[in-house]
């Protein structure tokens, strides 16, 4: 009798061990099927748009008053949008990875969590906006979601604003439309929790808008960089760039606040 439960008690043994190594397996897999997609992803991504670069500190305007002069675009979204129509813009951010589409979906609030800008399933993704937020950059507070991605892509980079001296150097990012160019100056890079965002939050109400100012200002965050001089007030135009944190529940924020926005060849 001891001799058989002794045999039961291996063969069950064994039976969870192969389902925990295939688990293991799996994962693995998943892993390096997931950078490679990521990778792939970034080639197809990056052939749309020229090598960016933003090297001017640009000169700040009231976001209401689109500049006059038209800036060059070197994205052409249109042709994106005729790829995929729930792509209304491009998202650049000098000397990190982020150089990607940016997708909306009208059904699915969070389909392109795992959907590459060709509505293919894909791990990485496609940075996207939820339908909360409207597709004209003119709401209070727009956020945009991007994974944390092992190999850097997507928007893994983002916490490269939580070295201080990097922070400091890298003032702006932009983003590209169909026929405007918009640029905005990075106010605060800081761990957040993980309540979402939009949804919490009324900014239509001043008070409201206010304290997210006040935040912004004084994040309450132990790894936090902030930039002083960045003027903000209930006419301030943010951008709120979220991803995972690298440990723990919650995530990581990058603020930007609309300085300039001008109309495109």
């Amino acid at each position: 009798m001891n001799k058989r439960r002794n045999r039961v008690l291996v063969g069950v043994i064994v039976v969870f061990a192969l389902i925990a190594l295939g688990a293991c397996g799996y994962l693995v897999y998943k892993t390096i099927s997931s950078n490679i997609s990521a990778e792939e992803y970034n080639n197809v991504a990056s052939s749309f748009a020229p090598q960016i670069e933003e090297t001017e500190d640009p000169k700040v305007t009231r976001p209401e008053n689109v500049d006059t002069e038209k800036a060059e675009n070197p994205v052409n979204v249109a042709e994106l949008s005729e790829t995929n129509s729930d792509i209304y813009a491009w998202i650049y951010i000098p000397d990190t990875n982020v150089n990607y589409p940016v997708a909306q979906s009208a059904d699915e609030d969070n389909f392109y969590l795992d959907h590459d800008m060709y509505k293919n399933y894909s791990f990485p993704g496609t940075i996207y906006s939820q339908a909360c937020n409207s597709l004209n950059w003119t709401d209070r507070v727009t956020v945009l979601y991007g994974h944390n991605m092992l190999n850097g892509s997507m928007f893994a980079t983002l916490h490269n604003f939580g070295d201080t001296d990097f922070f400091n150097e890298h003032p702006y990012f932009y983003i590209y439309t169909k026929d405007r160019k918009l640029t905005y100056e990075i106010v605060t890079a800081f761990d957040y929790d993980s309540r979402h965002i939009m949804n919490s939050f009324d900014f239509k109400d001043d008070k409201v808008f206010q304290d997210w100012i006040d935040q912004a200002k004084n994040p309450r965050s132990l790894n936090a960089n902030v930039r002083d001089s960045v003027a903000l007030d209930l006419n301030s135009k943010f951008v709120v760039l979220s991803t995972c944190l690298n440990y723990g529940d919650g995530r990581y924020l990058v603020q930007g606040v609309l300085v300039k926005d001008e109309r495109t060849e």
